[in-house]
Formats: C-alpha cells, sequence, structure tokens
C-alpha cells in the first residue's frame, strides 16, 4: 500500500466516530482488574479489623464491669480487699470469709489474722458468724503483750502503752474513744481483755 492510499484512508475516518470510540461505557470500571481485587481486598480487610476492634472493646468493658461488681468468689465463701487498722496503721488486707471462719492475708500473701466462731440463734442453734460480724470483731480494741514486757492496746488509729495503768489485782479498766463510739475495755495483766459499748465488763 503507498502513501497516498494511507493518506486517503486515515482521511475517511470521521472525527465523531473517534471521539464514541473513546467513551467508556457507565458499567465499565476504568481500573484495571488486579487494581480493583486488591482495593475489594483491603475494605475486606478494615470491615475484619473493624470488627475484631469492636470484639476486643466489648470483652474489655466486660472484664471491667466484672472486676468491679467483685474482687474474687470462691464456691461458699467470700474474698474482698479491705481496709483494716492494724496495730495503730490503717492497711490494706484481702478478706477471705468461709462457714464463719476468716483469713486475713497482706499484700505479700501472708496471713497476718485469722479466726472465727458462731452465733447462737434464739432457738438455741448455732450458725456460722457473718461477713459483717466478722468485720465487726476485727474492728474491735487489739491487745499485745511485747517482748520488753510492755503492754499496748491498739484502736483503730490510737496506740496506748497501759503497762503502768494495772491496780493492786492488775486489772486496768480503759475507755477508748474514737469520734462518738466509746469502747469500755477491761484488761488483764496476766493476759486476757473483755470489751463493750455499754460499760466494764470484768474478764
Amino acid at each position: 500500500m503507498n502513501r497516498k492510499l494511507i493518506s486517503e484512508a486515515i482521511g475517511n475516518i470521521d472525527d465523531t466516530f473517534l471521539a464514541e470510540s473513546l467513551i467508556w461505557p457507565e458499567n465499565i470500571h476504568r481500573q484495571s482488574p488486579e487494581r480493583t481485587a486488591n482495593m475489594k481486598a483491603t475494605e475486606h480487610e478494615k470491615t475484619v479489623s473493624s470488627r475484631k476492634i469492636i470484639s476486643l472493646l466489648l470483652a474489655a468493658c466486660l472484664i471491667l464491669a466484672l472486676a468491679g461488681t467483685a474482687y474474687a468468689a470462691d464456691i461458699g465463701g467470700i474474698r474482698r480487699i479491705i481496709q483494716i487498722w492494724r496495730y495503730g496503721e490503717l492497711t490494706t488486707a484481702v478478706l477471705d470469709v468461709q462457714d464463719g471462719a476468716y483469713t486475713l492475708t497482706d499484700s505479700d500473701g501472708s496471713i497476718i489474722r485469722g479466726g472465727g466462731g458462731v452465733a447462737m440463734e434464739p432457738d438455741g442453734s448455732e450458725r456460722p458468724l457473718t461477713e459483717q460480724e466478722l468485720l465487726e470483731h476485727l474492728d474491735r480494741p487489739d491487745l499485745r503483750y511485747m517482748e520488753d514486757g510492755t503492754i499496748w492496746v491498739y484502736y483503730r488509729g490510737h496506740k496506748i502503752n497501759v503497762t503502768e495503768l494495772f491496780d493492786e489485782k492488775g486489772i486496768c479498766y480503759l475507755e477508748l474513744r474514737d469520734g462518738e463510739e466509746v469502747i469500755y475495755a477491761v484488761i488483764e495483766k496476766n493476759g486476757g481483755m473483755t470489751t463493750s459499748p455499754d460499760k466494764y465488763v470484768l474478764p
């Protein structure tokens, strides 16, 4: 084919035909198949990641809610963190209550106190002490005989040396006050102490 025929062939092509040939149909995406696939995969990964994040946040909220309602629970028992006066100092401890008996442990897990008991019902039957009754017991004055021979009474934030407060019979009568609350304590020099919110009661 010579140059003349080529020129005539090109000259016969209509400009409108060229313009219409370059118009993309609306239902055809101009991205390449590979790029379209990558975009769809990326959108799917974002959706999955968002769902994972939401699930993790919901799980974290559930854990915090459960932690707020209870420190821990044993079968048939109670465990919780309390603030307790110990030798005149306010201390954080873990209280375990099981069948009327309690164990008090410090932050290191060492047992610092324990005990328990039963209460008598009007019909003469016995029942284990409740948590509230045990907490009231823990809030009572504490008596300590030191190795140096001194005798101390601790009540909440109070520390009292009663070594020289005994009479000729070896009895010490002590009135303990904390705000409006009053505790009457009777202490024996050789050991033992009774307390009452109403009056002095001999051991």
